[in-house]
């Protein structure tokens, strides 16, 4: 983004180029980050081509990326973070809020976990939390995640009607480790304590 902004620049008015930070040379994300971090202030304090158009939007974009680095820095620095994954192919590091709300979309409970748990874990705790809250829980809704034996049990056991979709590999119990392995229902896969994705589903068994 820093590349697609010099050149933003040179194509404004060449000669501004003297004026911009040596180039880092370095293969770290610090240094990166520090050399943006003084391309930004270069641009936007001393030179006049800030607000066009054809230099604002690199310059935002850049801003963002820069912003974005430097909150995963903070957040890597942290022991307690963990790897969690939105999808097979798409993952992030730090925690999750997991939340229970009300048809109106208000806010009854969270719940703050590290980034590898499953979401369906969290259910009783969210339950229970909104109805501390004063809230009468008597139907909860929600995706496969939340259709594990246990909430389904749990739900039972309290009068609750639970509707979220059944999930196989979940509800028929694929897995015996349950305390070692956790399903995670954004990628279809199961992830370890550490965060760390299967990297192929298999079946095995005999066919009934």
């Amino acid at each position: 983004r820093s590349r697609k902004l010099r050149k933003a620049i040179y194509s404004v008015d060449e000669s501004l180029k003297t004026m911009l930070p040596a180039k880092n040379t370095v293969d770290a994300l610090e240094d990166e980050i520090d050399y943006c971090q003084k391309l930004i202030h270069v641009i936007e304090t001393e030179m006049k081509i800030a607000q066009l158009p054809k230099i604002l939007e690199p310059l935002n974009l850049l801003k963002e990326t820069v912003e974005d680095d430097v909150e995963q820095l903070r957040i890597s620095d942290d022991p307690d973070a963990r790897v969690g994954h939105k999808s097979a192919d798409s993952s992030f590091f730090g925690y999750k809020t997991h939340l229970a709300m009300t048809e109106e979309r208000i806010i009854t409970a969270a719940v703050v976990t590290t980034g590898e748990k499953n979401d369906g874990k969290q259910l009783q705790a969210l339950i229970e939390k909104s109805q501390a809250a004063g809230m009468d829980v008597q139907t909860v809704i929600g995706d496969t995640a939340y259709s594990e034996k246990e909430n389904i049990g749990y739900s039972k056991d309290n009068n609750i009607e639970l509707v979220a979709k059944l999930n196989p590999q979940i509800t028929q119990g694929g897995r015996k480790k349950e305390d070692e392995f956790e399903f995670n229902k954004d990628a279809g896969m199961y992830v370890c304590k550490a965060g760390h994705m299967a990297i192929r589903k298999a079946r095995t068994g005999k066919k009934g």
